[in-house]
Formats: C-alpha cells, sequence, structure tokens
C-alpha cells in the first residue's frame, strides 16, 4: 500500500485556504466569522482594560508628585506589546488551522479517502470512546475499499475544577469480516513507570492469555474466559508476527467486527512519516485479516452435535447439523474489568494506617 503525503509539505495558495473554509463554514462543517470576530473583540476589551488603567495611574501618580516631565511609560509599553504578541498568536494560530484542514482534506482525496474537522459524542465500541466527557473526535480520515478504514484524533475530559484533565488519543479503525471476541492486545513498549499499563481500563488478570515465542516480551494478551483456543486460532504464528512487527507501539482491541490501534498521540497529522507508518501497518495486518473471517463461535450452535470442539480447533468427530452463524456469545464479547494494582496499594495503605490508629494509638 502506497501513500502520497504530497499535500502535507507542499506549498498551498492562501486564497484556496479561504475559499475551502468558507465552503466548509456554509455546509456547518465549521464555526462561522461571528466566533473569531466575537473573540477578537474579547482581546481587545480585554487589552482596553488592562491599558487604560494602567497608563491612567500612571499618569496620575506623576502630576500628583508634581513631576510631570518624570512620567515613565515603559509598563504601558510592556503590556500593549504583550497583547500585540497574543493578538499576533491567536491570528497566526487561526491561520494555521485553516491550512492544516485544507492540507489534510487534500491528503486524503490524493488517498482515495475523505476528511471530515471532527463531531462530538461518537459511538465506536472501543474502551477509550465510552469514558469522561465532552467526547470529540478531530480530523477524521476515512475510506471505504478494500474494507473501512478510520483514522483520527480523539479527545474527552475527566475531573473538574484544578483537577481537570483532557485525554489525548489517536486511533486507527479496521472493519472486520465478522464479529470477534473481546481482545485486548496491550503493548509494553508503551507503559508507563514501573511497567504499569497505559490503557485507560483494566482488565481482570485472569483473562491473561500468554503466547508462544517472544509475543509476550510486546504484547500482553487478554481474552474472555473460555475463549482461550479461539485466541490461539486468531492469533497464529504469522499473524503474531505481524503485530510485533509492525503495531508493537500500539495498543491493540478487538470488539464486535472491528479492530483499533491506539496511541496516545495524534495519528491524524502532518507529519509524512506517521502516515507511511500507519498506511504501511495496517497494509501488513489486513493481509492476515481474511483467515480471521473463517472464525465462527459454535456456542451460538447450541447442542446441535455431540462431539463439537472449540472454535479454531480440529473438525468435530460428528459435524454440525447447522454451521454456527456469524457473531459472538454473550461470554465472549466483553471483557471482565478489573482493578488497578494502585487502587489495592492505597486502599490497604488506608486499611493499615486505620487499624494503627485505632488500636494502637489508644
Amino acid at each position: 500500500m502506497t501513500v502520497d503525503t504530497t499535500a502535507l509539505t507542499q506549498p498551498i495558495d492562501r486564497a484556496k485556504v479561504r475559499a475551502f473554509s468558507k465552503a466548509l463554514r456554509e455546509k456547518g462543517m465549521l464555526q462561522s466569522r461571528a466566533f473569531t470576530i466575537i473573540v477578537f473583540a474579547f482581546v481587545g476589551i480585554v487589552g482596553a482594560l488592562i491599558v487604560v488603567p494602567t497608563l491612567a495611574t500612571i499618569v496620575s501618580t506623576a502630576f500628583t508628585r508634581g513631576d510631570g516631565g518624570g512620567i515613565t511609560l515603559l509598563p504601558f509599553v510592556v503590556i500593549l506589546v504583550i497583547v500585540g504578541l497574543l493578538a499576533g498568536a491567536f491570528i497566526r494560530g487561526v491561520g494555521g488551522a485553516a491550512a492544516r484542514r485544507y492540507r489534510l482534506s487534500l491528503f486524503a482525496s490524493a488517498n482515495g479517502m475523505t476528511w471530515h474537522p471532527g463531531f462530538s459524542n461518537p459511538r465506536r465500541p472501543g474502551m477509550i470512546f465510552d469514558l469522561g466527557r465532552n467526547q470529540e473526535l478531530h480530523d477524521v480520515m476515512r475510506r471505504t475499499q478494500p474494507r473501512t478504514l478510520e483514522v483520527a484524533n480523539y479527545t474527552y475530559e475527566t475531573g473538574s475544577g484544578k483537577n481537570k484533565q483532557t485525554h489525548r488519543w489517536g486511533y486507527v479503525a479496521l472493519r472486520l469480516d465478522t464479529p470477534l471476541p473481546h481482545i485486548v492486545l496491550d503493548a509494553v513498549g508503551n507503559n508507563g513507570l514501573f511497567g504499569g499499563s497505559n490503557l485507560p481500563i483494566t482488565f481482570g488478570r485472569d483473562q491473561r492469555l500468554s503466547l508462544e515465542g517472544d509475543f509476550d516480551r510486546h504484547f500482553a494478551l487478554y481474552c474472555p474466559e473460555g475463549y482461550e483456543r479461539d485466541a490461539l486460532y486468531l492469533f497464529t504464528p504469522d499473524v503474531m508476527a505481524r503485530f510485533v512487527d509492525n503495531a508493537a507501539a500500539l495498543d491493540v482491541e478487538i470488539v464486535d467486527d472491528w479492530l483499533f490501534l491506539y496511541a496516545k498521540r495524534d495519528l491524524s497529522t502532518l507529519d509524512p512519516a506517521t502516515w507511511e507508518w500507519l498506511f504501511a501497518t495496517v497494509a501488513a495486518i489486513d493481509e492476515k485479516l481474511a483467515q480471521w473471517a473463517r472464525w465462527r463461535d459454535e456456542r451460538l450452535a447450541g447442542a446441535a452435535a455431540t462431539g463439537t470442539a472449540a472454535s479454531g480447533a480440529a473438525a468435530p468427530s460428528v459435524p454440525l447439523l447447522t454451521p454456527p452463524p456469524a457473531g459472538v456469545a454473550a461470554q465472549g464479547r466483553r471483557l471482565k474489568r478489573g482493578f488497578p494494582v494502585w487502587t489495592f496499594v492505597v486502599v490497604a495503605a488506608v486499611a493499615g494506617w486505620w487499624i494503627l490508629t485505632s488500636v494502637f494509638g489508644r
């Protein structure tokens, strides 16, 4: 799979950028100019409220001392410069955002995709999409052939006041040919201090499955209890090699009929190297997804025949009367969530402190 990154770096016509932004506003995909005017007005009012009283105070103080010639305008000039710099930064930011949108749109067209500036409250089955509030997608890239692909940046908020935090993710979503059990590959290479996972959700450790070779050095695999043989069927040695060689820096989630690749940084970006890496990763994984399309959850077939084998195992000695339909039984659709280790540490510390102060503090 080749990728044309020319649009990300080539010179652009500012008139075309303005025309593109105007077209977006007319389609309701971008805020109107009224928002920009309001921001400018706000900056001007705030600047006036700061500069005018400051200048008045300087003049009043100087004439009160009877030394009109000793007026120093240095504080006034400093404040004026600061306000000017802030206004300039805002103008450059608006212009830079417009150019970014235009470049990404051109890049999408050159590579058989569409671009959308983003929208609120996306409905996706992945683990990051049901957390927090003010959920927003940004710079959404999509294509439908040869299979549905979506690349976007995503933010959501947690906490409030001083504890308010904005969480930023980039993701790649690939549509699968059939629903599969809920499986998560927690990349080891992007874990935090002391090996703590960077995933926003913790899964029960009894769902951890160890695979052969050096796969465990790169990923911690979680699958629902009872679906271990299914995971082994899906993650054959050649499939494991593809993920290790191409996606070891990304966390992976298989849920329903989607495969998500997650990173805690923007993936829909103006960086050509990022897109070249993502397209190569998608191509490497996509070559192996055809064998996953044959998977069926025999739990859905019921007791249609005796001697049935687990999905992915050798054919049963007595053939099924009716092939299992596509889909996943209830127990395999979602992993069970666990509690972070630090939660137990905190609880144990609080309990220990309470016991010490209650029993020995008397």
